[in-house]
């Protein structure tokens, strides 16, 4: 997901539901139909409807599909980091934004692949966020 870097801006797809019981499945149903492979996944609900924000390698393979499916969908951008896997690692990084970067939301993403775990994150601005931490030595033991 990362391609041998630490921290990348990705594209997530916020997909809208109605928070009804199907609607997940009838969801990831219409990307598993499309061959899409999902890498990361979180979903944010209220009472009414939910926003599904997903990770896909196929993007606009995720997005063609979702839209013939009449789902609302929109990509924007957050920030993919690899997080070593120790205590206080993330308050590390998170010190490391020294207020010059905002976080809005964040998730984590564990796959077979991956050396270590991936945190999402929306950050603002994104690509100060993506300077610093790849200036930064996040992996010294």
């Amino acid at each position: 997901m990362l391609d041998n870097q630490h921290a990348k801006i990705l594209r997530q797809i916020s997909i809208f539901l109605e928070n009804r019981p199907g609607c997940l499945a009838q969801l990831t149903s219409v990307l598993a139909e499309r061959g899409v492979n999902l890498r990361a996944l979180t979903i944010a609900d209220t009472e009414r409807f939910g926003v599904v924000r997903i990770i896909v390698a196929e993007n606009e393979t995720a997005l063609a599909a979702l839209h013939d499916a009449g789902f609302t969908a929109k990509v924007s951008d957050v920030v993919g980091v690899e997080v070593p896997d120790r205590p206080g690692s993330l308050a590390h990084i998170l010190t490391l934004f020294d207020g010059d970067v905002s976080v809005e939301y964040m998730y984590a993403s564990f796959h077979a692949g991956a050396r270590r775990p991936i945190m999402i994150m929306k950050l603002t601005p994104a690509d100060l966020a993506v300077e610093i931490l790849e200036q930064a030595d996040l992996y010294e033991a």
